[in-house]
């Protein structure tokens, strides 16, 4: 009798063992997923990280594992989820609207496919500028040595559209460069430029490092081609900095910019969508924590503010189970 317990018992451990390496059901079945964010000294990079925190909580559960992607930007994000590279990503509210109907960078390549999830924290364009050069305003950067974004990013487009309201060219700056994100404060310190366009959520460190590091200052962005732009664009809106927030800027800067969103395919389940929806939403005082940026946060505007994609049908299903739609 005995012998046979220890056989059977035998036959289970083996059966154990195989389902083990194998890892059983859910994880024959486990799903990966991709958050295309930005540099890793954005507020896209921290964005991502939270929702894969969040959505890894529940990977028993799910069944999926979201990792992050460190990209290009917005644009970059934006093409990777058409051509199906990633499935979700980060994009600012003027490339959404453009990627959906096939304007300015994406002119005649408008993604049918492209859905919206929520939009985050908003994205003030910042214009920071060397403490040397005297800048008070951004006419005064003429002729001087400017970083106007890394190709792929929503930072670069959004330049793009204010030179050409101000009737600029990229041959007003004595050198038009393109650096990333992450190089932008180092070179601006060490005097290889004399000011940078970012669009970033507040705080950031991209803005910090410098205004620490060589006491880089502030530029507000105002004036009839900026008021135009608004008035004209309903995915921009008139934006603060406020004073204080970064050393010796005391005072608070006038600005406009757009909102983060997050986006992905009609081709991504509904399930995975959902899944990502629900981690955020369900955790959302957590969500609010992992980043200064995020603290402002309110969920009903999330769901319809600097959104023109449709929404994905996977975040749709949670928002009418939580009576918000």
């Amino acid at each position: 009798m005995n012998h046979h317990i220890t056989k059977a018992g035998g036959l289970f451990a083996a059966a154990a063992l195989t389902l083990a390496v194998s890892g059983g059901p859910s994880l024959a079945q486990q799903k990966f997923v991709t958050v295309g964010t930005g540099g890793v000294t954005g507020v896209y990079y921290a964005v991502g990280g939270a929702v894969c925190r969040l959505m890894n909580k529940d990977r028993a559960k799910t069944g999926i594992r979201c990792s992050v992607e460190s990209t290009g930007g917005s644009v970059f994000n934006a093409n990777a989820i058409k051509s199906g590279e990633l499935e979700f990503g980060l994009a600012q509210s003027d490339i959404q609207f453009n990627a959906t109907k096939g304007q300015a960078q994406f002119k005649d390549k408008a993604d049918a496919d492209l859905r919206a999830v929520f939009s985050v924290h908003p994205e003030p364009f910042t214009v920071l500028a060397r403490k040397e050069a005297n800048i008070t305003k951004f006419e005064d950067f003429k002729g001087k040595r400017f970083n106007i974004g890394n190709p792929g990013s929503g930072t670069l487009a959004s330049m793009e559209m204010l030179l050409k309201e101000m009737k600029w060219t990229k041959a007003d700056f004595s050198l038009a460069a393109e650096l990333k994100a992450d190089e932008q404060g180092t070179a601006l310190c060490d005097n290889k430029i004399d000011g940078f366009f970012y669009g970033v959520g507040h705080p950031s460190a991209a803005i910090q490092d410098p205004t620490t590091a060589c006491g880089a200052k502030l530029v507000s962005l105002t004036g009839p081609a900026i008021d135009k732009l608004v008035k004209d664009n309903s995915y921009y809106a008139v934006a603060t900095i406020p004073g204080g927030m970064y050393a010796g800027n005391p005072n608070p800067t006038t600005t406009y910019g757009v909102l983060a969103t997050m986006v992905t395919s009609a081709k991504v389940a509904d399930d995975t969508v959902y899944a990502l929806t629900k981690a955020v939403f369900e955790n959302f005082d957590e969500f609010k924590k992992l980043h200064p940026a995020f603290a402002n946060l309110d969920a009903k505007k999330m769901i319809k503010d600097g959104l023109s994609a449709p929404l994905h049908p996977g975040a749709i299903k949670y928002y009418k189970e939580k009576g918000w739609m």
